[in-house]
């Protein structure tokens, strides 16, 4: 994992963004941003599940699933299950060491909103 600082490459509204292998965070004290970087750590898990790729093309399509469903961007970014997952378990520092594989899955289910 390579984490970079680019204030300009992070869209309004958010503090970071992962492309395997890189952590990109808008600002440098975010860097050491534990449950940030974490946050992150987990979607390179995810990425590293789907061979990369596939994982932004299921993030995609499940954000203009998600946004058809609540039609409201937050609330459809909130609900895709990568971020489900990363949001509930952001704060549980050991939470990769005993993640099963495709743990994402289990955040598809439910139409509850996070």
């Amino acid at each position: 994992m390579f984490v970079i600082v680019a204030k300009y490459l992070i869209p309004k509204g958010y503090s970071g963004i992962t492309v395997f292998p890189f952590v990109i965070v808008k600002y440098q004290p975010d860097s050491n941003n534990e449950v940030l970087i974490h946050h992150e750590k987990i979607h390179l898990r995810q990425q590293l599940e789907l061979l990369v790729l596939p994982f932004f093309v299921w993030y995609f399509v499940e954000y203009a699933i998600r946004l058809l469903q609540y039609k409201n961007a937050g609330l459809a970014y909130r609900n895709i299950s990568f971020e489900r997952e990363a949001y509930a378990n952001e704060s549980h520092l050991d939470y990769l060491k005993t993640r099963p594989l495709f743990r994402f899955l289990n955040y598809l289910k439910g139409n509850e909103k996070v």
